[in-house]
């Protein structure tokens, strides 16, 4: 049997601790597990009373189904049983392609919580936020739903609507939301040059060929910057997670050596240490990383491993705080457990789990309204009658040109601006560091 390794709501291709024990290993097997007898006869009394005495009549194994879906659903947010279809549900997301609303789920207090929409999904034209709490699902109810009914009700065909009912911070009422399902196709790779030197790098889900992806992004802008990099803007906002393998060969593109991530769990062969191999494609170029309450699992991952090896400035707000392990354990009669198995640390040996990970810089995603009067108000030497020209220099003037493009941005994408402006204070300290 093959177990998978599993990060927020995608199958990693990792194989992970399965491994033969001799009857006098301290650790238990199937053959040596202590058997709780008292328990499983009051077990077998419940049972027995469902099937005399409940009210509708139930098969046994939808019965014993649902037994097992709430041991699991006891132990933590992140454990499950998968049934035939949320199991292939699961491998579809490595692929990047599937039927839903785009969105990237996890439970709270009974409820379903939103980590974070995925960029160009339903979800995501639709105004869903991360932190969004969805309290119903058209006229039912998610309270002790759990994620995988949860999941299988927000599933459908594409044009068919559902209507969210969401509680979100700072709105005293409840909003209703309406989404439209879609085949939901992933691009986990964005990238642009923000301006000559400078790239920006969106990663929107951790997939299996997300790095394949990424390194021909930059060898694309590259290309396009044949003048040199002077930085880049690796953006991890609203990314839910994904594959661990991805989370761990993307910090290896930045990365010339060094421990990436390790994982711990009670059981000795859950223990595994990532590390980076020779070779950072854009040369130790200054980094800053963008993140927010939406980036978790894989994204904090990357953003802790770039931070603890002091390659990368974060900034941002704090990230989700998901550091847990899933290894999928595929079962005999084709359904699959989802289950818990291990922590993951930093190089720094810190926690990601509950706590998230700090940027280095705090900033929320303020939004800009451009200042008319204020423009109209601003005078320069230039604009003066009979001002005295400058001998030395062309007197063509560049500088409105610019100055507009830096408020569009900082209207569109304040968080990004301040990215590219700390790059700029960066490159400009590293050139007079090598003058010097």
């Amino acid at each position: 049997m093959k177990h998978f390794l599993f990060l927020i709501g995608l199958a990693v291709l990792v194989p992970a601790y399965a491994k033969e024990q001799s009857g006098t290993d301290s650790h238990p097997t199937a053959d040596n597990i202590p058997v709780p007898f008292d328990e499983i006869r009051t077990f077998a009394d419940v049972f027995a009373r469902i099937k005399k005495d409940y009210v509708e009549d139930i098969d046994d194994t939808e019965l014993m189904k649902k037994a097992i879906r709430g041991m699991l659903s006891r132990l933590d947010p992140h454990s499950a049983y998968l049934g035939k279809s949320e199991y292939q549900s699961l491998h579809e997301g490595t692929i990047g392609e599937f039927g839903g609303l785009g969105i990237e789920i996890g439970e709270e207090g009974g409820f379903i919580k939103v980590i974070a929409p995925i960029d160009d999904t339903p979800a995501y034209r639709a105004g869903i936020k991360a932190g969004d709490v969805i309290i119903q699902l058209d006229d039912k109810s998610v309270k002790g739903l759990g994620l995988s009914e949860a999941i299988k009700l927000m599933r459908g065909k594409p044009g068919e609507p559902i209507t969210l009912t969401i509680m979100r911070e700072g709105q005293e009422k409840p909003l209703k939301i309406t989404v439209v399902r879609d085949i939901i196709t992933i691009r986990s790779v964005r990238s642009r040059t923000l301006e000559p030197g400078y790239l920006y790098l969106r990663i929107t889900q951790f997939q299996s060929h997300t790095t394949e992806l990424l390194r021909e992004a930059i060898d694309r802008l590259k290309e396009e910057n044949s003048a040199g990099i002077n930085g880049a803007v690796l953006d991890l906002r609203n990314n839910p997670g994904g594959v661990l393998n991805s989370a761990v060969s993307v910090s290896d593109v930045f990365l010339e050596e060094g421990l990436i991530v390790y994982t711990e769990g009670r059981d000795s062969d859950s223990a595994s240490h990532f590390r980076a191999k020779p070779g950072d494609m854009i040369d130790g170029a200054p980094m800053v990383v963008l993140v927010n309450g939406g980036s978790a699992s894989a994204s904090e991952i990357v953003a802790g491993a770039l931070q603890d090896q002091g390659r990368a400035i974060i900034l941002g707000e704090k990230t989700f705080g998901k550091g847990s392990v899933q290894t999928i354990l595929p079962m005999s009669n084709g359904d699959a457990v989802k289950l818990t198995t291990a922590r993951y640390y930093t190089p720094a040996g810190r926690s990601i789990q509950a706590l998230g990970i700090e940027p280095d810089i705090k900033t929320r995603n303020l939004n800009l309204k451009k200042d008319t009067e204020a423009n109209l108000a601003k005078v320069t030497e230039v604009q003066l009658n009979r001002h005295l020209e400058n001998a030395e220099e062309d007197p063509k003037d560049d500088t409105s040109r610019s100055e507009n493009t830096d408020q569009s941005l900082a209207e569109r994408d304040y968080p990004l601006y301040e990215a590219l402006n700390l790059l700029k204070s960066l490159a400009i300290i590293n050139s007079r560091t090598v003058k010097s």
